[in-house]
């Protein structure tokens, strides 16, 4: 008889963490129902002006994973050591809603339930003081959605271009070398972080296959990481040249799309200033460490980069931030054709 092999231990599931409001702390500020918090979908009104309270403080959350531990599918849970909820506590999807901003673009506030209350999840982030008018309501049922605002970067074996010139996969980075930034020349590099994640959902990782954009090789980010997009013509409706666009943004399934299955070994890079560093060649953004993007970060990094970095709170990259109502509004391909030409010329 074969004696049996022992199996190997399961990968654990992630953990992660999320920022929400109390669901008073958005509010109608003109409408029929004014005065009200963010309610059920089936209390709103199409058409209500929805404020974010000036004073409102953003709450952390962390939960486990969708179906992970003792979870039915589908289902997320309060993670121990979550400020907010009880371990264990399942998170109840109440509803789903889309706004849009005095300037067109929109977003989506999911609503949640706990033992304590509702508590609201901008899927974008929401900026006091300005108004968001309310297109569309729904009942929500994918908790997948929670693990959209997690913050993370390059994936193992992307090449990252170094201040001499030579490209090395990031993973063989230590921190104390010099890297190209497009704005500010040789940077040291203050903070490597590490994770490993389930490529599923919300974390499976954006391929831009070689060429998209003028990468030299296969670029595999996460989905919120940002790109940067220099337009030597300015396109209509934006008010610079220079483009930030969220990886996820870019997928059509034919230029771009999404790779899921199996683990993503992940790497978030810090430097002093929020810089834009080389990404097989192309510009990216680097890891902006600030209150909001450290508490998405997977537990062991977020830990970490608090104990490194207490109190930074770096500002984000001048440019303009094209979201997905101006991406959809461009003719098809113009984007990828428009960043590769000039990527290509500028290389």
């Amino acid at each position: 008889m074969t004696p049996e092999q022992p199996q190997p231990a399961a990968a654990p599931s992630p953990v992660y963490a999320i920022q929400v409001f109390a669901a008073g702390d958005i509010y109608v500020s003109s409408g029929a129902n004014s005065g009200d918090a963010l309610r059920p979908e089936d209390e709103v009104e199409i058409g209500d002006l929805y404020l974010l309270d000036p004073h409102a403080r953003a709450l952390r959350l962390m939960l486990n994973s969708p179906g992970s531990g003792e979870a039915a599918a589908g289902e997320s849970r309060v993670a121990p050591g979550s400020p907010l909820g009880r371990p264990g506590e399942k998170i109840e999807m109440l509803a789903r809603y889309t706004l849009m901003a005095d300037d067109g673009d929109r977003i989506e506030i999911l609503l949640l339930g706990l033992d304590q209350g509702l508590f609201a999840l901008p899927l974008s982030p929401m900026a006091p003081k300005t108004g968001y008018t309310l297109l569309a309501s729904a009942r929500d049922t994918g908790t997948a959605r929670l693990a959209e605002v997690m913050s993370l970067s390059f994936a193992r074996g992307t090449r990252i271009t170094l201040a001499d010139g030579r490209q090395i996969a990031v993973e063989d980075l230590t921190p104390g070398q010099r890297v190209l930034t497009r704005d500010h020349g040789a940077q040291s590099l203050r903070f490597i972080g590490r994770a490993t994640l389930r490529a599923i959902g919300a974390f499976a990782p954006v391929v831009i296959p070689a060429g998209v954009l003028g990468n030299s090789g296969d670029l595999i980010v996460s989905q919120h990481h940002r790109m940067f997009l220099y337009q030597r013509k300015r396109l209509p409706g934006l008010s610079t040249s220079e483009l930030l666009v969220q990886a996820r943004h870019l997928v059509d399934g034919e230029n771009v799309f999404l790779r899921e299955g199996g683990f993503t070994d992940w790497f978030s890079l810090i430097f002093d200033h929020h810089e834009i560093i080389y990404a097989e060649g192309i510009p990216a953004e680097s890891l902006m460490v600030n209150d909001a993007t450290v508490s998405r970060l997977p537990p062991e990094i977020a830990t970490e980069v608090s104990e490194r970095f207490p109190g930074l709170a770096q500002v984000q990259h001048f440019g303009t931030e094209a979201g997905r109502n101006f991406l959809d509004s461009l003719p098809q391909g113009q984007l990828f054709q428009a960043a590769g030409s000039v990527l290509r010329r500028r290389g």
